[in-house]
């Protein structure tokens, strides 16, 4: 069986739009947006997950419990799939961080510098990201997983599955959109195991929020359902 890993961040949250470091959950349009992830995934069934798990900050355990009736399984909460952990700084407006911490760490000049005291420096919250990854993947290997969780989340998963060095914040970044689906899937070649990224912010169903019709999902092909075989390169032709 092929393991499936779905990372669906979070909806609009408060933290978002208002200029605080604290989780009050989503906002009215961050509700939309996963309602209609929801309508989607019922309509089309796209996702047949087997296990569905959720952080616990309000934010991604508010569009978990709404988009919950589309996989119709308990959601388990898992702390170690938590947004970069804030610290003493939780609770605070920027101004007042600003105030008490200056402009902030530098993660990609002064990556082992924490947000705040107790909170997470950069390759420390890498770190634990990749460790979450590691373990869910391998406790459910061969199921079809979904996590909710948040963009900093969907970020460390290219430098996990990718290998490349988490020592720094990388000098180019994603911009991860509330509630895009990214897809990770797990192939073979020549008895080898590796990762493969299918798709990343697929967030269509949030394109028709502002208009009064609906996006026909039920109307709309699915691709086959078949394991994409690697295409091997041809042979050499032999010489005449």
């Amino acid at each position: 069986m092929t393991t499936q890993l779905y990372l669906i961040r979070h909806g609009e949250a408060t933290s978002q739009v208002h200029q605080f470091i604290r989780d009050d959950g989503l906002t009215k349009l961050g509700v939309r947006q996963a309602e209609r992830l929801r309508d989607r995934l019922i309509a089309t069934r796209e996702i047949q997950a087997d296990v569905v798990i959720a952080s616990t900050l309000p934010r991604a355990r508010q569009t978990a419990e709404i988009i919950a009736p589309a996989f119709e399984l308990p959601i388990i909460f898992d702390d170690e799939v938590q947004e970069l952990r804030e610290g003493e700084a939780y609770g605070l407006t920027y101004d007042e961080y600003h105030e008490r911490y200056g402009p902030g760490p530098d993660f990609l000049h002064q990556p082992f510098k924490p947000v705040a005291p107790g909170g997470e420096s950069w390759p420390s919250f890498s770190l634990r990201v990749a460790a979450a990854l590691e373990r869910i993947t391998q406790e459910h290997a061969g199921k079809s997983i979904v996590i909710v969780c948040h963009g900093g989340v969907i970020d460390n998963s290219f430098a996990y599955f990718f290998r490349y060095s988490t020592f720094a914040m990388p000098p180019a970044h994603f911009f991860t959109q509330n509630t895009s689906i990214t897809q990770w899937r797990e192939d073979e070649r020549k008895g080898t195991s590796f990762w493969r990224l299918i798709r990343y912010n697929d967030n269509m169903h949030v394109r028709g929020l502002e208009t009064d019709t609906l996006i026909p999902w039920e109307q709309l092909p699915l691709p086959k359902r078949k394991r994409y075989q690697v295409d091997q390169p041809d042979e050499p032709a032999s010489e005449q």
